[in-house]
């Protein structure tokens, strides 16, 4: 038998209709015959054939009770299978159909009829798989492309965030430890139930990522703030305050070029918001409790978690002890009190990014 050729497995309990069906279709077929759906299945454990031809009335196990166990099997399931039947009445052949059968065919039959009906469902197979194949290999490039689309994004995106932090070199590596505090809180968050409907409609690859803006107002501040070595006085705070609304005014300006809106929204969020308090003593707008959003809350924690820790030519570093103290006294003052909770039951993670060496 040639290896290039289509195998066809004929299962039919009468011999002769085995030989005449083999006869018709050996010329251009690779034929098994099969005289039972039992033997069929056995038959399948070392050939998958290209068609099967079923016979329908057959003792033990007619063809009905073999598609059904065909179907079942995922190996076997996409197997093309057509009836054949001495039955002509539409509820038999429609019962065929409705189990997956793709053709039914009367007996006896006319060879020709035979090889030309296996020869145009053949092709229509071949053409699903070429389709199917097709519709993969472009699903595999859109997602290769997307891919190459949101790793340009991430590097101009990281780019702005560390030209950003150069401005304000005393808070190098501020940024990436933000984005990583905010991971643990969110993967906490998930733990413990916290905020279920919220967090889950959130998409927090993007959430992650269009945090590292956060500070992006800060391109605008002046060197004469950013870079004053002691405390602000009230005027130049007052200016500094600027750069969450800044920020805010930075994404705008790109959402007017691009069409991706969900990941300039959370940018815009965590920029417009991550200094407001949760009793409205903060800035720029002095919202309170919960209509300060959950991205807000959540930045003003591992903000200043990361800003304690970090020493400055007015302050020396807190240690992780003493800055988990100050967020838990602010509880409910500075920050949402639920958060501290959390903060709190994951802190210990918080210190191992600082003593990973990160820092």
């Amino acid at each position: 038998m040639g290896t290039n050729r289509k195998k066809i497995l004929l299962v039919d309990d009468n011999i002769t209709n085995l030989t005449v069906g083999k006869n018709a279709l050996i010329e251009k077929y690779d034929v098994f015959t099969i005289p039972s759906g039992e033997k069929l299945f056995k038959m399948l454990e070392k050939v998958i054939p290209d068609m099967i031809l079923l016979d329908v009335e057959m003792p033990e196990m007619n063809g009905y009770d073999v598609i059904k166990g065909l179907k079942k099997q995922d190996k076997t399931a996409n197997i093309p299978v057509i009836f054949l039947t001495a039955k002509n009445d539409d509820g038999s052949e429609l019962q065929g159909l409705s189990l997956g059968a793709i053709d039914y065919i009367t007996k006896p039959f006319s060879p020709p009829l035979l090889l030309k009906r296996i020869e145009v469902h053949l092709l229509v197979e071949s053409q699903k798989r070429e389709l199917k194949e097709y519709n993969t290999n472009l699903q595999n490039m859109v997602k290769e492309k997307t891919k190459e689309v949101v790793s340009l994004q991430n590097a101009i995106l990281r780019t702005v965030a560390e030209l950003v932090e150069s401005r304000d070199s005393i808070t190098g590596g501020h940024i990436e430890r933000t984005e990583r505090y905010l991971k643990i809180l969110v993967e906490g968050m998930r733990e413990q139930n916290f905020h279920v409907p919220e967090i889950a409609a959130w998409d927090t690859d993007i959430l992650f990522q269009s945090a590292q803006l956060h500070d992006v107002g800060k391109i605008v501040i002046k060197d004469n703030i950013l870079f004053k070595p002691g405390k602000l006085n009230y005027e130049e705070f007052e200016e500094m305050k600027k750069h969450t609304t800044f920020g805010v005014h930075v994404i705008e300006k790109i959402e007017e070029s691009t069409s991706e809106r969900i990941f300039l929204e959370h940018a815009k969020i965590f920029a417009g918001t991550h200094h407001e308090k949760w009793d409205g003593t903060g800035y720029p707008k002095g919202l309170k409790g919960s209509d300060i959003p959950l991205q807000g809350r959540l930045m003003a924690i591992v903000d200043v978690y990361d800003a304690l820790l970090s020493e400055r030519p007015y302050k020396k570093a807190f240690t992780h002890e003493e800055a988990v103290n100050i967020i838990k006294g602010n509880s409910g003052t500075h920050f949402d009190p639920e958060l501290v909770v959390l903060f709190i039951s994951v802190a210990d993670k918080f210190a191992a990014i600082i003593h990973d060496g990160s820092k």
